[in-house]
């Protein structure tokens, strides 16, 4: 079979692998049939990505149908088209025994730390399965991005008197717009990009835009009665976006770090004390979580089929990749069919 490797930074190559091994037990061999970008893959591609090594297969945002499967109580059978939660736990560690799966001490994650799914079959646990007999593999690829947006909102315990600010608003702050506007519609987007702002509002009406060029402190007290946000949630990888969140906060509120640097993040201690702030991370999503999204999915309370504004074929992806990261581009989500 084929499969995208990564060789190194800015390169790619199409090669033909060995076929999968022959399944053990509590394992699910799948056909993958879409595979969602996301920033993990840009920054993989720049050589900016923390732990990861090469070569490596992409590919973590994945919708895929069961060729094979284990017997499993969990109704998931061959045929059956689903979102693959790519975190592979351990199950035994001290975050996995308090049901932080997500935070489990020897995390692999598909496409980072192991090969991923830009290639044709997969093997996988098959209790990372999430099966949908409605939500195409398309959106079943999105669930994953939908999941990080849902993990950070329910750390921060949304109140309907909160109000947020998103900083930055790729696809992982999009994916945070729509669920902390389940809670709140007092939400303020904060974006260096006017086409980014110009999205997120529309598909969020309401949503108050800020370009985060200057002054957004400011910016923010004018948007918000002379008020700062109670929770902020940034969402950039950007040490320097991150380290001036701090200042964004409301006394007793909440700052929230979505994205991830291989950097330091350093802060004013009196500012944090004298708000008494928390801060906290936001890492990855937990079987709980994917299963909220593709419930809320299902139903029609969130849609992410929008954000798909690029589309190609697995095997292009050496030629069209790099185009992808052009700005003027203004990619919001890609997607490759296998």
């Amino acid at each position: 079979m084929q499969a995208v490797i990564l060789d190194k930074p800015g390169h790619f190559s199409v090669v033909d692998v060995g076929d999968p091994e022959a399944l053990r037990p509590e394992e699910a061999l799948v056909r993958v049939r879409r595979v969602g970008v996301c920033g993990t893959d840009q920054h993989a591609y720049r050589g900016r990505q923390p732990f990861f090594s090469y070569p490596r297969v992409l590919g973590h945002e994945l919708g895929a149908e069961v060729l094979e499967i284990c017997p499993n109580d969990r109704g998931i059978k061959v045929g059956d088209r689903c979102a693959i939660e790519p975190y592979l736990n351990c199950s035994h560690c001290i975050a996995c025994r308090r049901g932080k799966t997500n935070c489990c001490s020897q995390l692999r994650v598909l496409g980072v730390h192991i090969d991923g799914g830009l290639q044709e079959r997969l093997v996988v646990p098959a209790r990372k399965l999430h099966k949908s007999e409605k939500l195409s593999f398309e959106e079943l690829a999105l669930v994953e991005t939908l999941g990080i947006g849902a993990h950070a909102v329910g750390r921060a315990q949304l109140q309907p008197e909160d109000t947020v600010a998103i900083i930055g608003l790729g696809p992982i702050g999009l994916s945070v717009l729509q669920f902390a506007s389940r809670y709140t519609n007092r939400i303020v987007g904060v974006d260096l990009a006017e086409t980014r702002l110009a999205f997120a509002q529309g598909t969020r009406p309401d949503m108050i835009a800020i370009n985060g060029g200057a002054k957004v402190v400011e910016q923010l007290r004018d948007s918000l009665g002379g008020e700062l946000p109670t929770v902020v949630f940034d969402c950039t990888g950007s040490p320097k976006s991150m380290m001036a969140a701090f200042h964004y906060v409301a006394h007793s509120g909440k700052l929230i770090f979505v994205g991830l640097v291989s950097e330091q993040i350093s802060f004013d201690d009196p500012l944090l004390h004298s708000r008494e702030l928390t801060v906290m991370a936001s890492r990855n999503s937990t079987a709980l979580d994917i299963e909220n999204v593709i419930r809320v999915l299902e139903a029609g309370e969130v849609s992410a089929s929008s954000w798909v504004t690029h589309r190609a074929m697995a095997g292009s992806v050496p030629d069209v990749f790099p185009r992808w990261m052009e700005p003027s581009i203004n990619l919001i989500k890609g997607v490759f069919e296998i």
